[in-house]
């Protein structure tokens, strides 16, 4: 089996690291991610600079890897065109530091690199662990040991290619596996104004989760109660109900 890794949180990232060693059991692991943290940039590409690509060795023999000065996106991009000799089996992406859960997931670098793997028609598994901003010394080995266990089901069960599986992983204490759709996840946003040396005025962007109902089955529902959350989400957006009110609308 020969396995793609990128995330969001960069290529030092011990989530990443764990990942890579928990999958080298399957077979080649190849990693392209980014050479710093990039979360929360979406679908985002590189069109404006130049993209670099910097072959390290942070892991071991088993396993090659390059840092790339752009997006996750930018990753799965440049290493199924550009730099791996043949077409990887699997793809996953993370293992992310925080949920990525309803909302989340469009703003997503994490999820956004699943989702560029299913554009290419490989099985993409986007994972994370679903640690608050405090924890210190998050415990990634149940999320990685599930990553290979779920790699071999998707090709088992040939899982179809316009599917992409989003996975959140409670921190500790798991109370069992919840397949789920993806729920409400709101922010109250805040915009802390502030001054520079040179009087220009700059924002740093903080905020909280809004406390709503949680609705039953949900990804929200299930890390709220300590559920591993498989959510498998699709490419095409379009909604298929509203077409034919929209058609009758007096365009």
């Amino acid at each position: 089996m020969k396995i793609l890794i990128t995330n969001d949180d960069g290529i030092h990232s011990e989530g990443l690291k764990i990942l890579a060693k928990e999958l080298c059991a399957l077979g080649d692991v190849f990693i392209l991610a980014p050479d710093r943290e990039r979360s929360a940039t979406g679908h985002a590409i590189t069109v404006h600079h130049p993209l670099r690509v910097e072959k390290i060795k942070l892991f071991n023999e088993k396993i090659e890897a390059w840092a790339v000065n752009g997006t996750p996106s930018d990753c799965i991009k440049l290493a199924l065109e550009a730099i791996l000799p043949q077409k990887p089996d699997i793809i996953f992406s993370g293992i992310n530091r925080g949920p990525n859960l309803g909302n989340d997931v469009l703003y997503s670098g994490t999820v956004s690199a699943a989702v560029e793997g299913g554009m290419f028609g490989i099985p993409s598994i986007a994972v994370s662990l679903a640690v608050n901003e405090i924890e210190l010394l998050p415990d990634y080995n149940d999320a990685a040991r599930f990553s290979k266990k779920l790699a071999l089901k998707v090709l088992e069960n040939q899982m179809p290619s316009e599917i992409i599986l989003n996975i959140n992983v409670p921190p500790s204490n798991i109370a069992g596996i919840a397949i789920t759709k993806l729920g409400t996840r709101r922010y109250k946003n805040t915009f802390d104004k502030r001054k520079d040396p040179r009087g220009k005025i700059y924002y740093w962007l903080a905020g909280e989760v809004i406390e709503e109902p949680l609705e039953p089955d949900s990804d929200v529902w299930a890390i709220k109660n300590n559920f591993l959350s498989i959510t498998p989400i699709k490419l095409n957006l379009t909604n298929l109900e509203f077409i034919d009110i929209l058609k009758k609308w007096d365009l």
